[in-house]
């Protein structure tokens, strides 16, 4: 077994941890879990830094449990949140469970042997439970006293909070509980905002009467400005590719500025010391070929979309940025073809508008497809800062349309802004 803890210290994903988790390790295999709360059907990149704690537990030798909240998600955590927490509806739970437990299944082993992995759901051990037996076996082996100490309780008092949000904590603390006398866990990670609510489970398995149990979290994955990392402009980066395509995915991280690129190569791929050393000296020679980001593009779309569609954002990069031709378009399926194009803008246009000039087809009418007006389109078009399906456009008007498997038009717009416009009756 490699040193579980030795790994995630170089890579910076160690925040704090219970004092001998180490010699323990040294000695034992471990079984370990975190749990993912399922506000949303998919799991954002900000989850995949937890799920990668998982992963390297598990390479390391240890056995890996992945709690998905179907029971606590009912409430929602408060932990860094400022204010109540909208209450979702049993359906949308069920929904975003079953979402986030397949997500789950992509990333861990789940063959037979010692470290197998598990997904558990705490549905199934809070929901034959009433709110007596949880009063008289969980509730009276923490104070108030204790409970009100930790930061997620503390940040609020001046906002208020409601007992069913601060009663959270019991209930992660019993998960941790119930998975260390049930499937003989002692540990539990997360990010470090939940050190609270983690050293709230290991405090009540030790009055319950429980063994030896370990906490460790990660710092959170942010910006170099201190902001949450998972966000672009247009909103969180999902690993479900029907929410972000996989090109998205992958223009996400290839546009990562400079000094976050070692970060992420550490705490996002499995690349060792000398292969992340490699890529920054690199880097240092030429910076303007993006060594560090199109690499980190590459390990982390294929982590979370396969080979499959690290080619397919690979493929739509090369066509609208670089030298990529609309033959390669034209041989491929119709399905091929809308997974390409998924992450980029589209519009219908009528085949009327074909038959006036280039403003018209590109403000769309009341659309507004690519341009916000006629004007604007005109000026655009006059500065050679259109291209139409390779060519540039040098006047508004139009002459030899040829349609991209006859019915397409992609468009670009400047240097970084594309459009496809499907030409319908």
């Amino acid at each position: 077994m490699t040193n579980f803890v030795e790994e995630l210290r170089w890579r910076g994903m160690v925040q704090d941890i219970t004092p001998g988790l180490e010699e323990y390790l040294s000695k034992n295999r471990i079984t370990g879990y975190i749990g993912f709360d399922p506000s949303a059907a998919s799991m954002h990149i900000g989850n995949l830094a937890t799920i990668i704690l998982l992963i390297h537990l598990q390479r390391a030798g240890h056995k890996p449990i992945a709690l998905v909240g179907g029971a606590t998600g009912m409430i929602g955590d408060p932990s860094g949140k400022s204010a109540e927490r909208n209450l979702l509806d049993e359906e949308t739970i069920r929904k975003n469970v079953a979402g986030i437990k397949a997500q789950l299944e992509k990333f861990l082993d789940f063959k037979s042997g010692e470290t197998q992995a598990e997904v558990v759901n705490n549905l199934d051990w809070f929901g034959p439970m009433t709110a007596i037996d949880f009063l008289r076996r969980i509730g009276k082996h923490l104070s108030v006293n204790y409970m009100m100490a930790k930061d997620s309780v503390k940040n609020r008092l001046e906002t208020g909070m409601s007992f069913t949000e601060f009663s959270y904590q019991l209930l992660q603390g019993f998960d941790y509980q119930w998975l260390h006398e049930n499937k003989g866990c002692k540990l539990q990670m997360g990010g470090s905002d939940q050190w609270g609510n983690i050293t709230a489970g290991t405090e009540l398995i030790r009055r319950m009467g429980g063994n030896e149990a370990f906490a460790l979290t990660a710092p959170l994955l942010t910006k170099a400005d201190g902001t949450k990392f998972g966000k672009s402009e247009s909103g969180n980066v999902w690993l479900d590719p029907n929410l972000t395509s996989p090109y998205q995915f992958y223009q996400y991280f290839f546009n990562q500025a400079d000094e976050e690129c070692p970060k992420l190569l550490k705490r996002l791929t499995f690349l060792d010391k000398g292969e992340i050393q490699t890529l920054e000296n690199l880097h240092l020679t030429d910076p303007s070929a993006r060594i560090m980001q199109k690499r980190l593009a590459e390990e982390v779309t294929t982590l979370v979309h396969n080979i499959e569609g690290l080619q397919t954002a690979r493929l739509t990069t090369d066509v609208l940025f670089g030298k990529g031709t609309l033959d390669t378009l034209a041989h491929i399926s119709e399905n091929q073809f809308q997974l390409v194009f998924s992450g980029v803008p589209t519009a219908k246009v009528s085949k009327a508008e074909l038959a006036t000039d280039w403003t018209s087809v590109l403000s769309g009418g009341t659309q507004n497809v690519v341009f916000p007006s006629k004007s604007e389109a005109k000026k655009m078009i006059l500065a050679g800062a259109v291209v139409i399906n390779k060519e540039k456009i040098l006047e508004p008007t139009i002459s030899n349309v040829s349609l991209l498997r006859e019915k397409y038009l992609l468009v670009q717009k400047g240097k970084k802004h594309n459009f496809l416009l499907e030409i319908i009756d």
